[in-house]
């Protein structure tokens, strides 16, 4: 029988570290699921080569990538929608028709665990095959306590099942379920007390979001969901500023949430109030190019300030049905205008950050080993072009999982 966690050896790399193309050529070796040694190839001991498999010498060394906002786990789809915005209908009209999050709600809430699982599985495949070792996965079609403990139940399934890492979101302030239509505060004290105690004491949730906008919750509102979160000792998130500036950027960033996230409408004061909590700005261009945005986020304000930005794929059924990370890293450079350096630490260091992640998102030694060989000569090729297969190998906790 094969050791749990081998020694595995690769020479000649070109290596991003999460932050940086480090000078080539490089050696990794990985030993016990941690990376145990980096160095230039021709610095390699025999000690080092003693027992370790040779893994092959050429290509680029990534980070395995962190998509850090998704929500993989619905029912249903919502085609007819796309067909609706190409027609002229925006966002927020769809959703003030029923539209929108609530005719995924009403699929998920259909749907069994099981039903769920299934339909989830080949999403993330889809991300690992292109590089994914971490992903977090949001509830939100549920909003009600049983159907949101479902969809997060699935999450932590879908981590049990294949070899990648599920960072769990409980989203309940989503949307206003149909039931609760005359009385948002009801709901909110549902999220609040209801919702979120149960998730905690079930370890069902690592983070709480909200989504704080016009068509869905106000400031006021959100708060009240982030005090909850915090009695429970759970990290907080927000959507914020995707649709019109509210102060949800500056909101979450006074509660210490780990990221806010679409911030198209963030202004210099929610910049600052990010770059002061070290609150990461998740950028999300599969959104933006699906719903056909024109206000960009205000990346230059960000790099000013010095936030940390990510960037993420937001997969799910209505504003962002894109499952390829990697073309995440090239909408973000051709609509934001990150570089591929910025852009490729956004799905590395900084979205390992913006999970509240220490030991993923790097290369470097002692920390875990997850890791991506590309079939490419340059980190930047990965931005550069939109193109499947190239994933050389795909290495988690040290194991190689996926080879070509």
């Amino acid at each position: 029988m094969p050791p749990a966690h081998p020694r595995l050896l690769w020479r000649d790399l070109t290596i991003f570290d999460g932050r940086h193309q480090l000078p080539a050529p490089m050696a990794v070796l990985v030993d016990r699921g941690r990376i145990a040694r980096l160095c230039a190839s021709d610095a390699l001991t025999a000690a080092d080569l003693d027992g370790a498999t040779e893994m092959g010498r050429g290509g680029v060394m990534t980070p395995g990538l962190i998509d850090c906002h998704t929500h993989l786990v619905f029912a249903g789809n919502r085609a007819d929608e796309f067909a609706r915005r190409l027609a002229g209908a925006s966002y927020a009209e769809i959703a003030q028709s029923g539209g929108g999050i609530l005719s995924t709600v009403r699929a998920t809430r259909a749907a069994s665990e099981d039903e769920l699982l299934a339909t989830a599985l080949p999403r993330l495949g889809a991300l690992m095959a292109d590089g994914v070792t971490t992903v977090e996965i949001k509830s939100g079609y549920g909003l009600t306590v049983a159907d949101e403990l479902k969809m997060l139940r699935v999450a932590r399934r879908l981590g049990e099942t294949l070899p990648v890492r599920v960072a769990t979101t409980l989203l309940g302030a989503h949307a206003l379920p149909p039931e609760y239509q005359d009385d948002k505060d009801g709901y909110i004290r549902l999220v609040c007390e209801e919702m979120i105690p149960a998730a905690a004491s079930e370890g069902l949730a690592d983070a709480v979001d909200v989504f704080c906008e016009g068509i869905a919750f106000s400031p006021a509102q959100c708060e009240r969901v982030f005090e909850a979160a915090a009695r429970h000792g759970l990290h907080v998130k927000a959507h914020a500023e995707q649709l019109s500036n509210l102060g949800g950027g500056a909101l979450a960033a006074r509660h210490g949430a780990l990221s806010a996230d679409h911030v198209e409408y963030l202004d210099e004061v929610g910049v600052r109030a990010l770059a002061e909590a070290g609150t990461v700005a998740t950028l999300l261009p599969g959104a933006f190019l699906t719903l056909r945005e024109t206000q960009l986020p205000p990346v230059d304000a960000l790099r000013r300030h010095g936030v940390p930005i990510a960037v993420a794929t937001d997969a799910n059924p209505g504003s962002s049905p894109m499952f390829m990370p990697t073309l995440m890293l090239n909408l973000a450079c051709t609509l934001f205008r990150l570089t591929p350096c910025e852009a490729l630490a956004g799905m590395t260091a900084n979205a390992a950050r913006a999970l509240g992640l220490t030991d993923g998102g790097r290369i470097a030694e002692g920390l875990r080993a997850d890791l991506c060989v590309w079939d490419v000569s340059s980190p930047n090729e990965l931005a550069y072009a939109v193109q499947p297969g190239r994933l050389r190998q795909r290495v988690f906790d040290g194991r190689l999982t996926d080879e070509r």
